[in-house]
């Protein structure tokens, strides 16, 4: 072990460069996965310490209608305090500028929050504001229509004095504000207002503090299925911790895989830095052998190296990843329900990046050590003697399936699942393949149809791509996997802004308003068309319940049907015994029941409606089952066909259907589109609100017509799509900008392996461009059959990597978003242009000292 340590330091004094170099792609690998884990940890640590905070609770209630008193009395017991919130979207004006805005209105009784506290301007104003006819307004809504507190603020019939600025509130992220800003108004002034009307679209939201001897989790359990069955939803502190958890838990883990590729484009950079170092190295190896150190020895000297400067690479890149992470707190702090999120060095994310490091180095670097066993000592006397000879093939596939298990292992437990773990490994694994492919197919093309005609310093360019040494397949695998993830990024978030874009132009609408009361809809379409805006639909909208279908109720069904996910629940284990359980996908599914359903009467379809079984029925025909006619996605869920008998219940009143038709919807589209339809001469007397759907031109034609509105009917809301867009769009920026981020680090590997690769063949480039100039080459000659290759690799690279971004991203818009698919070109242009760039000036600049040695002295090096 003595000989093994001096002989690696000895031999390193020459090669540092060369040995740091080639693990720096490991160091940027590490540095990002280290950051992510970094902050996943601390982010989890502050969840954990503030769940209460962030529920502002230790129980949350919250249903669509108000809660039944017998449930409420259950929790209500001695000692427990309470307050109420009720929530709904309604127009908001301010009267000093004339703007409105559609805005989350929050009715609040009581002193929730119980825990935490809110940011506000001024600091008690999240307090004072519950003693009179005042309101907390959203930050972003004051910063948007320039106003201050002290202003007013109309909501609906009545105006309210702006008593502060809502900074943040727990558990609230800040892109929230930006697509629907929230007002806080004190509960005693919200029958004032006129909003809250029959058929108003109302959360409500109990909120209770606990003694601490009393436990919400434990307390609920025994209540599920009553809560289940009068359609109330509930957290716990607990249950909040895991949902917060889970959610960002899942981004964190993207990143990693982000992060994971970086690793795995710097592994493959380290096996070909490698290979190219030892190749250099034989010649010394066969004169330890003859020295009479043994192969396994010789070996050992450079695994020493490799390992070493591996574990300098993974402390450097461990050590920064920890402090990157103290700036991606600064990048996604609009996204996080935490206004302050730690920033700690984490020494478990430390440790796990070095020995991750540690381990990556070692196992691709061992594929290229493997050569050094069968070297011979002849090699000092004849050097291509043993090139022929077969290496270790044990020792091969043993590294093989190590480096298998450590990829493996790694990102199930980045993951946690081995479907996506297996899926996300055969799609990188695929990835490489096709990348692998191209560049065998293209050195392959090259050496078949070798343009022979062409200037000289064309086809030696070109033939530098498949010449002996040569980086065509290591860096079209590395560049190109590291262009495909940074263009499918681009590809994508171009794809979901377009699903958006489209509502502002051409005929497409963009203005909607609802809650439209039926004794209004006439003067509210007069002033629509008044402020020169088509009425392009205009719609009834009726609320239902499903009640039974085939003549059973859902207690019926469950009884008939249970669950799976509910079999070993001792209560029911009775009612299951002897039954066959079936299949999630042969059970009508749960929301089918619960869900309150908003339907529409009419007799004819609308354009983005076909019939796809069945026959349309537009007029009810007296004495006989109402035929409505259904999605297709619900007659999925609801495991229907025609004829099916659905009975439904609105406002009481039961109504016998039958399904007679199924109808594909195209929801992407901007329309009042319905799962259900009825026929005209059934529905026309239930109580109903409406909806008009209609286009404005500009902003201006936007807000003097919102104003109008707002100012006559108080109660309707508009939903102006141009904002959403901007929203959106502001959304998707964030996000994106984070994606980004954390995928530069793949370029920046890529480039950095680039950089490696020709470093470490800069030494047999010397003596090519010895011959070269030796036969009569000039420096520019040379130089222009440099750029030529590295502008081809860097081209290469590009074109495979975009090729494969536009297969990725047309799969995600087919299967994952289902929308269509455009590509967009210039993100890809670009893209192109500048890594082929940069391809080119890194190739150039290495190529200096190709071209400045003089000839005489490689020659002599040779003799």
């Amino acid at each position: 072990m003595s000989f093994i340590l001096k002989m690696a330091w000895r031999d390193s004094r020459r090669n540092r460069a060369r040995l740091l170099l080639f693990i720096s792609a490991i160091t940027v690998g590490i540095a990002a996965l280290t950051a992510v884990r970094s902050f996943s940890v601390n982010l989890m640590a502050d969840i954990d310490r503030e769940a209460k905070t962030l529920l502002g609770a230790d129980l949350l209630l919250g249903a669509n209608q108000p809660a039944p008193d017998s449930i409420l009395a259950k929790v209500e017991q001695p000692g427990v305090e309470k307050a109420r919130v009720l929530n709904f979207l309604s127009m908001i004006r301010f009267p000093n500028g004339g703007g409105t805005r559609l805005s989350l209105i929050r009715s609040l009784e009581g002193n929730y929050p119980f825990y935490g506290i809110w940011k506000t301007e001024p600091v008690d104003a999240w307090k004072t504001f519950r003693t009179g006819p005042t309101a907390l307004v959203d930050h972003a809504l004051l910063l948007q229509y320039n106003i201050k507190p002290g202003d007013s603020i109309q909501i609906g019939n009545m105006t309210f004095l702006i008593e502060g600025d809502l900074l943040s509130s727990p558990g609230r992220a800040g892109i929230a504000s930006s697509i629907a800003p929230v007002v806080f108004i004190p509960a005693q002034y919200l029958d004032s207002t006129g909003l809250i009307q029959r058929g108003s679209r109302v959360d409500y939201q109990y909120y209770y503090k606990m003694p601490e001897s009393m436990d919400a989790d434990a307390l609920l359990k025994p209540m599920e299925k009553t809560l289940e069955k009068a359609n109330l939803d509930y957290d716990t502190v607990q249950s909040r911790k895991r949902s917060i958890g889970s959610a960002f838990g899942n981004f964190g883990t993207f990143l990693n895989l982000v992060g994971f590729i970086a690793l795995l484009l710097g592994c493959i950079g380290v096996a070909g830095a490698v290979h190219i170092y030892i190749k250099d190295k034989l010649p010394t190896v066969a004169i330890l052998r003859c020295l009479g150190a043994s192969g396994r020895k010789a070996f050992y000297v450079y695994l020493v190296q490799v390992a070493g400067i591996g574990l300098l690479g993974a402390i450097a890149g461990a050590v920064g990843g920890s402090l990157i992470q103290k700036l991606l707190p600064l990048l996604v702090k609009d996204l996080l329900p935490i206004d302050n999120v730690s920033t700690d060095i984490s020494v478990t994310a430390l440790l796990q990046g070095i020995g991750l490091g540690l381990t990556v180095a070692v196992l691709f670097a061992l594929l290229p050590l493997s050569g050094i066993l069968k070297t011979s000592p002849l090699r000092t006397l004849r050097a291509s003697f043993g090139e022929l000879e077969t290496d270790n093939r044990l020792l091969r596939y043993g590294v093989y399936l190590a480096i298998l298990a450590v990829l493996l292992g790694f990102t199930y437990w980045l993951v946690g699942e081995w479907m996506e773990t297996l899926a996300f490994m055969g799609g990188i694994a695929g990835a490489f393949v096709i990348l692998w492919g191209i560049a065998q197919l293209l050195t392959f093309l090259l050496r078949r149809f070798f343009p022979k005609k062409w200037s000289y310093v064309v086809r030696q360019g070109i033939a530098n791509l498949f010449r002996p040494e040569n980086q065509t397949v290591l860096l079209v695998v590395t560049i190109g996997l590291g262009t495909m993830l940074l263009s499918t990024l681009f590809l994508t978030q171009n794809l979901l802004l377009k699903q958006v874009e489209f509502s502002g132009s051409g005929s497409q609408p963009n203005m909607i308003l609802f809650d439209i009361q039926a004794n209004d809809k006439d003067s509210v379409a007069h002033l629509v068309q008044k402020h020169g805006m088509p009425l392009m639909q205009q719609v009834a909208v009726v609320t239902t319940r499903v009640e039974s279908i085939d003549g059973q109720t859902k207690q019926q069904y469950e009884l008939e049907h249970p669950d799976p996910d509910s079999i070993d629940t001792p209560e029911r284990q009775e009612e299951r015994r002897g039954r066959r359980l079936p299949q999630e996908s042969d059970r009508i599914s749960n929301w089918v029941w619960d869900r309150e359903y908003r339907v529409t009467f009419r007799d004819t379809l609308i354009d983005t409606e076909s019939i796809v079984e069945g026959q349309w029925v537009g007029v009810h025909t007296p004495g006989q089952p109402i035929k409505i006619s259904i999605s297709d996605g619900l007659q999925r869920s609801m495991k229907a066909k025609i004829g099916t008998r659905v009975v439904f219940n609105v406002q009481g009143a039961r109504l016998d259907c039958e399904v007679a038709s199924v109808r594909k919807v195209d929801f992407n589209r901007v329309q009042t589109n319905f799962l259900v339809v009825f026929p005209k001469g059934v529905l026309e007397p239930a109580p109903q609100f409406h909806v008009i759907v209609s286009k404005v031109k500009d902003a201006e034609q936007s807000a003097r017509f919102q104003s109008e509105l707002v100012r006559r009917y108080p109660s309707v809301s508009a939903i102006d799509l141009t904002q959403i867009l901007r929203s959106v769009d502001e959304v998707l920026r964030k996000v994106s900008f984070v994606i980004r981020f954390m995928a530069l680090f793949s370029i920046l590997t890529g480039l950095l392996v680039l950089f490696s690769s020709i470093y470490q063949s800069k030494f047999a480039r010397v003596r090519e461009s010895v011959l070269l100039r030796t036969l009569g080459a000039s420096r520019r000659q040379i130089l222009g059959i440099n750029a030529l290759e590295y502008f081809l690799l860097g081209a290469l690279s590009c074109l495979a990597g975009v090729g494969l971004s536009v297969a990725g991203a047309w799969a995600l818009a087919h299967f994952a978003f289902q929308i269509p698919f455009e590509i967009e070109w210039w993100p890809l242009l670009l893209t192109f242009g500048i890594i082929s760039s940069l391809t080119v000036i890194i190739g150039l600049l290495n190529s200096r000292e190709v071209v400045q040695k003089p000839p005489l002295e490689v020659l002599r090096q040779e003799v």
